[in-house]
């Protein structure tokens, strides 16, 4: 059984395809675990070599999301007379993040809107050549709900009204994966993710990249510039819920998903008061000297933020049978373990 995932060198992408390797399996055309054989990860650029695994190929192919020969090929649907093995499953992570999709606004609807449609009209063509209906799992993201219709606690009911242009070429994605799995095109699923903690690395263009920093810098014995307020909340998961979650939601049968395949994940609303003391506990149980996080009032970044919404109403998805993110604390262990400062630079960078 081969696999996609677009975005797989970036750092979910990367975390999904480690994991999927020490899985072995995942349901396949025939409604039964089957062996994984190849993971093909599609991105523009990829840090380090492909993962080595004693059964299964890892392919990375260096690649515009937004050309579709490129996402076709990747998909093993042929565009030639040479014969191609399409994949059997797709994991769509490939995107601009949301500060960079407000400067981009045509880069924007070229890799997030086009690249998304090629990616479905990939799986389409499985279809149609195969007579197998291939699994599609797409990365929405809480930026879909903005604006007035936003309420004090936000579930799959919502209204979508995004005010980030980043937000409106998710929820278009999510509409036409809806579609597309009415019509029979391909059996679509769509993770909705609250910001994703703690991410290694650099500070990134996304609106919500003070949300890992707030907890990384300081880790590391490094400031954190916090560009809103100390009692702004927001909902935030663990990446390795995150995970979890691609997987379980690709693994649900598709006669328990209904008409909307859309599913907002569950997350805890976090403020940057609740994490600095959450890192003051955990610092003092490691003996860690932690970094400030300063104020540094971002109008920009706050305008965007605030129209975002602060509480999650995850029940769907946790009826599906989709894991709950750990306590907070929990999760500034995981990153510890995983990217802490006693990790080597190769580990921190992953």
């Amino acid at each position: 059984m081969r696999i996609l995932i677009t975005g797989g060198g970036g750092f979910l992408g990367s975390q999904l395809a480690q994991k999927l390797l020490a899985r072995g399996t995942l349901t396949g055309p025939s409604g039964a675990p089957e062996p994984l054989t190849e993971i093909v990860l599609l991105d523009a650029a990829f840090a380090r070599p492909a993962p080595a695994h004693p059964t299964i190929r890892v392919t990375q192919l260096t690649g515009d999301i937004s050309d579709r020969p490129t996402v076709f090929a990747a998909a093993g649907v042929s565009t030639s007379a040479a014969p191609a093995t399409p994949v059997a499953s797709i994991f769509h992570l490939a995107s601009m993040v949301s500060g960079e999709c407000e400067q981009r606004f045509d880069d924007a609807l070229r890799v997030n809107l086009d690249g998304g449609r090629h990616v479905f009209e990939a799986a389409r063509a499985i279809t149609a050549a195969t007579g197998s209906r291939p699994r599609v799992v797409f990365a929405s993201s809480i930026a879909c709900y903005s604006g007035e219709s936003v309420s004090p606690v936000n579930s799959d009911t919502t209204k979508l009204t995004p005010r980030t242009t980043y937000g409106m070429t998710k929820a278009i994605c999510e509409l036409l994966l809806n579609d597309h799995s009415r019509k029979g095109h391909f059996d679509g699923r769509t993770a909705r993710l609250p910001t994703v903690i703690i991410r290694p690395g650099q500070p990134n263009a996304a609106a919500s990249s003070w949300a890992s920093g707030m907890f990384r810098e300081p880790l590391h014995g490094q400031p954190c510039a916090l560009p809103v307020r100390r009692d702004q909340g927001h909902p935030m998961t663990g990446y390795r819920t995150v995970i979890d979650s691609f997987i379980a939601l690709h693994e649900v049968p598709a006669s328990a998903l209904g008409d909307d395949r859309a599913y907002v994940l569950p997350a805890h609303t976090v403020t940057p008061a609740l994490a600095e003391s959450t890192l003051r506990a955990v610092a003092a149980t490691h003996h860690l000297a932690l970094g400030p996080i300063v104020d540094a009032p971002d109008a920009r970044i706050q305008g965007i933020v605030s129209n975002w919404p602060v509480v999650i109403d995850a029940s769907r998805a946790l009826a599906l049978g989709l894991p709950s993110p750990p306590s907070l604390p929990t999760l500034v262990e995981h990153f510890l373990e995983d990217f802490g400062p006693s990790r080597s630079p190769t580990a921190r960078s992953r």
